[in-house]
């Protein structure tokens, strides 16, 4: 795996003609966690596909479309248009210099722009290929395997602080937060603000005691692990295989 933390010659001398690109995002997590969870999600699904493909890694971008969290202090929110605008012009950019292939990774569930981005500049940009995850059963599978079969949460609540004691346990303050949001609230959810839904962010909750720090940091990990690898699990496949199809260069070409 290569990234931007390596000299422009040894990026070079690799030929590796596949980048990774990752978007996190910098939004409220209820009054404990800190505000950088998907980021360095995305951190670690870029560094998992970098190192399945022997790609180069980009740094993750911070910012998503984050619009339910915009009313909390913090949290940045940027529009689809924007977000899509910059990544086009990063995939052009080392597009010019040989690369070819591009992977996206997204830390942020609420990133409803990804697909119809991905679609759009594969149709645009017919001499190269990009290409995401789809989730298919490995959340499911992620939640068995960290003991969490059943959880109905789904922002700020226990995986959220299991999460955050893996990635980053010195900022969390192990506090009890969130609460049950009402069946009513659901259909609602992509149209107002979260302050308005739930009592602090959270979307779940979290009680303190039921797992030491420990467990919880074990529960994070292999949560992210499973959910990771099982993305991650016929990426090549399919990149080879758009690749072929799209009649593309295996191999790095002389830049442009």
């Amino acid at each position: 795996m290569l990234s931007y933390k390596n000299s422009t010659q040894v990026i070079q001398d690799s030929q590796t003609n596949i980048a990774v690109l990752s978007v996190g995002a910098t939004e409220q997590f209820g009054p404990y966690l800190p505000m950088h969870l998907d980021t360095l999600i995305a951190e670690r699904y870029a560094t998992v596909f970098g190192e399945r493909l022997n790609a180069y890694v980009l740094p993750t971008l911070p910012f998503n479309t984050s619009e339910e969290h915009a009313n909390q202090a913090g949290t940045v929110t940027v529009s689809p248009t924007v977000l899509s605008a910059m990544l086009e012009e990063i995939i052009v950019n080392l597009f010019r210099q040989g690369f070819n292939q591009f992977v996206l990774c997204n830390g942020h569930g609420g990133a409803y722009w990804e697909s119809a981005f991905v679609k759009q500049i594969n149709f645009k940009y017919p001499e190269l290929v990009v290409i995401t995850t789809h989730r298919y059963q490995a959340f499911e599978e992620a939640l068995h395997v960290a003991g969490l079969d059943g959880l109905r949460e789904r922002h700020g609540g226990l995986l959220s602080v299991a999460t955050a004691m893996w990635l980053c346990p010195e900022l969390v303050d192990l506090k009890p937060m969130g609460g049950d949001v009402p069946l009513s609230h659901y259909p609602v959810a992509d149209y107002v603000f979260w302050d308005q839904l739930t009592t602090d962010g959270c979307w779940g909750h979290f009680e303190p005691g039921v797992y030491s720090p420990d467990e919880l940091a074990r529960i994070g990990e292999m949560f992210w692990t499973t959910f990771i690898d099982k993305r991650a699990e016929h990426l090549e496949d399919i990149l080879t295989t758009a690749v072929r199809l799209r009649n593309l260069p295996a191999r790095k070409e002389e830049p442009r």
